[in-house]
């Protein structure tokens, strides 16, 4: 399914099977000669079929199309591959670029074992993870983009923004002319980006707020975002969103109150958008998206000295710093 929303500008919807996600919004510019595509989707047959005939439809010649990926996910990315061509240029944020092909899972499950997720749940979710699934499978020679960079397609005219927080250099795309971002899952509307754990980054959380802060004075009337609707406005949604972490962070010093835990035990206690009633009950995979989400909010906490954190035989645990109370942590 695709529809066009401004001239040359299409939306194409691409399925995620059994993710909360639900779709992709993968959005292609024509110009005269060439095509750009922004984001593919998973590397699995429903995704290349949906694409497929979307493109087929539109005319587009692969051979004649670039690709930007505003990050590296596997839902935003994972079909690169299959669709790329000899003569396409395939781009991606510098801090990236050489990310892609790392062996990241091994080093992020050490971590997550030291903060207490049970060993037999963490290898669940790593097997049902679609980024372990769902990935490239040839290797793409990226060029690479910084901030500041523009792309240039038809009468579009792009400048890379980066966005570093939900992924460590997450970029989006800025028309000044007509007002345009491309959000990629910098910005979503009706779910929040999730905001997880990187061994390369120190705070995450920290780094996504000010990201958000970066692109709140910009001249927007449409942002086109990764997931779900697209939107007239970004001010209002970025307060939301500040105000979503501020309460997640109050819920994390709130499971405190009693007593240091690790954040494995500490997750329980914050707000999940999922149907699920308890944790217990969380799918191994949903499992490690909350988790990694909650230490992202514990690291930001500890950097603010809000909590300790201590080891305690093998595992980490996080306790209150005397004298903290539930307050406003997120600076205007």
């Amino acid at each position: 399914m695709f529809e066009e929303i401004l001239p040359n500008l299409y939306r194409i919807e691409i399925p995620l099977p059994n993710s909360p996600l639900k779709a992709l919004n993968s959005y292609l510019i024509k110009g005269g000669s060439r095509f750009l595509l922004v984001d593919t989707g998973m590397n699995r047959e429903e995704c290349m079929s949906a694409m497929s005939s979307s493109l087929a439809t539109l005319n587009v010649d692969l051979k004649n199309t670039d690709f930007f990926i505003t990050h590296l996910h596997v839902d935003h990315m994972g079909l690169t591959g299959r669709l790329a061509t000899d003569t396409s240029k395939v781009y991606i944020n510098s801090v990236e670029a050489p990310m892609v092909y790392e062996e990241r899972w091994r080093k992020r499950a050490s971590v997550y074992s030291s903060n207490g997720f049970p060993a037999d749940e963490l290898e669940k979710s790593i097997e049902s993870n679609p980024g372990w699934t769902f990935g490239l499978k040839r290797h793409i020679d990226f060029s690479s983009l910084k901030e500041g960079d523009s792309l240039e397609i038809g009468d579009y005219l792009f400048r890379c923004i980066e966005t570093p927080g939900h992924s460590p250099g997450h970029m989006c795309l800025y028309e000044a002319n007509k007002k345009i971002l491309l959000a990629g899952d910098h910005i979503l509307f009706d779910i929040t980006p999730n905001i997880t754990y990187w061994p390369s980054m120190r705070n995450s959380l920290k780094d996504y707020l000010t990201s958000l802060k970066k692109v709140y004075p910009l001249d927007v009337n449409l942002v086109l975002p990764g997931h779900r609707r697209i939107v007239t406005g970004h001010r209002e949604r970025i307060r939301e969103i500040e105000k979503h972490h501020q309460d997640r962070l109050n819920e994390a010093l709130t499971a405190l109150k009693d007593g240091a835990k690790t954040a494995y035990q500490i997750a329980p206690y914050l707000t999940w958008d999922i149907k699920y009633k308890s944790w217990k009950l969380f799918p191994p995979k949903q499992k490690w998206f909350a988790f990694g989400e909650t230490l992202a909010h514990l690291m930001y906490l500890e950097e603010e000295g809000k909590i300790l954190r201590k080891t305690q035989g093998d595992k980490i645990v996080f306790s209150l710093k005397e004298g903290i109370g539930l307050t406003s942590i997120i600076s205007g």
